[in-house]
C-alpha cells in the first residue's frame, strides 16, 4: 500500500513538473507596428530596475531588493559575467544565477540577465582572466598604428566560439532550472564597440576590408555593392566594425536561443543624436540608432536594439525615443539615470509603445555614477521613480495589453516647460506644465508659483480606447482635452471617472467634476488612472 502511494506521488511529481517545463515562454510579439512582451501568455509592462555593476553577488542581493519595492518595479535587471561563471576554462560554477532566481521568486519579481562577456562598456573587464591575459589566443583589436587597443576584436574565431560555449551553458542551466520563467528577457553583451579606434586594423581585418560588403548588408543599405569605402564612405571603418559585432553577437544569441528561445536584445552606448558621429568618439560598432539597419541585417536572432540614455536634455531623449520606436524594433529603454529629473521621461517612453523601463543603480551598496546619475540614491530620487511606476504597479497587464491593441501617446516636461500636444482622432490632447490643481495662473498673478514650476518633472501617458474614449495618468501634469480645430464642432468632456482594473475590467471608484476638470485634468503628487469620455454636443 505504501509503494502503492508513494508511486502516485511520484507520478504526480513528474507530472506537475512536466508542465512546469512546458509552461509558455516569454516572446515579443508584434502587431500593426506595436510590439508587447508576452509573459505567461499575455502582454506584460516591465518596470525595471537595474543594480550596480558589482551587485551580482548573493552578499549584494539584500540591497537590492527593497529598493525595487521602495519604486514599485517588478523586474530586475542583473549582470551575470562570464568570469563568474567560468574562472576556470571548462569549470562552471551557477550558484549566483540559482541564489538569484531564488531571490527572485521569493521577493515575486522577474528578471532580465545582462550577459557581460566579451564586451562590457566595450571592454574586457568581466572577461575570465585565462580570455583577457592570453592576447595570442583571443587577439585584441589593433589600432591604425599597430598597437593593441582595449576591445577585442570580433572577427577571433576562438572569442566567439569561448563566448558562445559560455552563453550556452547559462542558458542551458535556465533551462533546466527556471522552468517557471522567471527570466524573462537576456541581453547579449553589453554596449559593444570600441571607443577611440573605430575598427581592428590588423592584417586579417584590413584584407576583409579591402573586400566587398556582403550582399545581405548593401541590400539592407539600399546601395549598390562595392568596398566598405566605396558604400560607407568616411563612416566606412564604422560600418565594418558594426558589421562584424552585430554577426558575432548573432551567433552567440543562436546558440543561446537554440537552448532557451527567450527574447534577446542589445543595448547602445549614445551619441549625440543630431550629429553623425565622429568614428573615433562613439562606441564603434555598437547598435547606435544611425545604424540600426546594419544591426538588422547582420543579427537577425536579436529582436530588439535599445538605448541606454543618460542624457538629461529633453530634446536629445526624445530623439532617441523615436529612433528605436520602430516597426521593425521594439522600444524598451533598460538603462537610464537615476536621478529624479529621468522619472519623467518613463511616460515619453511608454506613451510609444515601450515594453519595459529601468533606471540603473537602484540597489542601496553605496555606489553612485555622477554626473550620469543621482549624486546619491536618496528619497527624492526614488519618490520620483515610485510616482511614476505606482499606477502601474497593479495596472501594468492592463496597460500593455491596451497599448499593444490601441494607439498611445506620452510626453513630459521639457526643458523649457512648454506645454505639449498630440491630436488623436476629433480630438487635441495637451499636457502644461508647472501648474496648481486650482484655477488659471493669469487669474492669480500674484500667487506663489508651486514648487515644481521650475523643477524638471512632470509627464502624462495617455491610450485612445476608442474614437471618443481615453485612458490616462501623470503627475505634475494638467491634462486638457478639446475638440480639433477642423474637427466637429461643439467638442466637450462627457464624463471622467477615476478607477482602476480588476480581472482586466475597468471599474469605476468616482467621478470628478466641478473643481477636478474645471481647470483641466490636474495630477500632481497622487498619480490615478482616469478614463475620459468626450463627445459633441448639438
Amino acid at each position: 500500500m505504501r509503494a502503492t502511494a508513494l508511486a502516485a506521488i511520484a507520478s504526480l511529481w513528474l507530472a506537475s513538473s512536466a508542465v512546469a517545463q512546458k509552461s509558455e515562454l516569454p516572446r515579443l510579439e508584434r502587431s500593426k507596428g506595436r510590439h508587447a512582451l508576452i509573459v505567461d501568455g499575455a502582454p506584460f509592462l516591465m518596470l525595471g530596475a537595474q543594480a550596480n555593476n558589482s551587485s551580482n553577488y548573493a552578499a549584494a542581493l539584500p540591497t537590492v531588493w527593497p529598493v525595487l519595492d521602495r519604486m514599485h518595479a517588478n523586474t530586475l535587471e542583473m549582470p551575470i559575467a562570464w568570469q563568474q561563471i567560468e574562472p576556470v576554462e571548462g569549470r562552471f560554477d551557477f550558484s549566483f544565477v540559482q541564489t538569484l532566481l531564488d531571490q527572485a521568486r521569493a521577493h515575486d519579481k522577474r528578471l532580465v540577465l545582462l550577459w557581460f562577456g566579451t564586451w562590457k562598456n566595450t571592454g574586457p573587464g568581466y572577461q575570465p582572466d585565462w580570455v583577457k591575459l592570453n592576447n595570442r589566443r583571443f587577439p585584441r583589436m589593433k589600432t591604425r598604428d599597430g598597437q593593441d587597443g582595449s576591445s577585442h576584436t570580433p572577427l577571433s574565431r576562438a572569442t566567439l566560439e569561448a563566448d558562445k560555449r559560455a552563453f550556452v551553458e547559462l542558458m542551458t542551466y535556465l533551462r533546466d532550472h527556471d522552468p517557471q520563467n522567471t527570466t524573462v528577457m537576456v541581453q547579449v553583451e553589453n554596449e559593444t564597440g570600441s571607443y577611440r579606434n573605430p575598427r581592428d586594423y590588423s592584417a586579417a581585418a584590413n584584407k576583409a576590408f579591402a573586400g566587398v560588403v556582403p550582399t545581405e548588408l548593401a541590400r539592407a543599405a539600399k546601395k549598390p555593392r562595392g568596398t566598405w569605402t566605396q558604400v560607407f564612405g568616411d563612416q566606412a571603418d564604422r560600418a565594418f566594425n558594426t558589421w562584424h559585432v552585430a554577426r558575432f553577437v548573432n551567433e552567440v544569441a543562436a546558440a543561446g536561443k537554440a537552448v532557451k528561445p527567450l527574447p534577446m536584445y542589445v543595448n547602445a552606448a549614445l551619441s549625440d543624436p543630431f550629429k553623425t558621429p565622429d568614428p573615433m568618439g562613439v562606441a564603434s560598432g555598437g547598435p547606435q540608432q544611425d545604424v540600426l539597419d546594419i544591426w538588422k541585417a547582420a543579427a537577425p536572432s536579436i529582436d530588439m536594439a535599445a538605448p541606454d540614455i543618460y542624457d538629461r536634455k529633453s530634446r536629445n531623449v526624445v530623439a532617441y525615443l523615436d529612433g528605436y520606436a520602430r516597426p521593425d524594433n521594439a522600444l524598451m529603454v533598460p538603462e537610464i539615470g537615476n536621478a529624479g529629473e529621468y522619472a519623467r521621461f518613463f511616460y515619453g517612453a511608454i506613451g510609444r509603445g515601450a515594453i519595459g523601463f529601468a533606471p540603473f543603480g537602484m540597489d542601496a551598496t553605496g555606489y553612485y555614477n555622477f554626473p550620469l546619475g543621482a549624486k546619491s540614491l536618496d528619497d527624492g530620487s526614488l519618490d520620483a521613480f515610485a510616482r511614476a511606476y505606482s499606477p502601474f504597479a497593479a495596472a501594468g497587464r492592463d496597460w500593455a495589453r491596451i497599448a499593444f491593441e490601441h494607439p498611445t501617446w506620452g510626453a513630459f516636461k521639457p526643458d523649457d516647460g512648454a506645454a505639449q500636444t498630440t491630436t488623436m482622432g476629433d480630438w487635441t490632447i495637451t499636457a502644461g506644465f508647472g501648474e496648481w490643481q486650482f484655477g488659471q495662473r493669469e487669474w492669480f498673478p500674484d500667487a506663489d508659483k508651486p514648487a515644481w514650476a521650475t523643477e524638471p518633472v512632470g509627464g502624462v501617458a495617455v491610450a485612445q480606447l476608442s474614437a471618443n474614449e481615453f485612458l490616462l495618468t501623470g503627475d505634475h501634469v494638467r491634462i486638457s482635452l478639446s475638440g480639433r480645430k477642423d474637427g466637429p464642432a461643439n467638442g466637450t468632456i462627457v464624463r471622467v471617472e477615476e478607477g482602476h482594473f480588476a480581472e482586466g475590467r475597468w471599474v469605476m471608484d468616482r467621478v470628478w467634476n466641478g473643481d477636478q476638470t474645471d481647470y483641466g485634468l490636474n495630477l500632481i503628487d497622487r498619480p490615478v488612472w482616469l478614463k475620459v469620455t468626450m463627445g459633441h454636443y448639438r
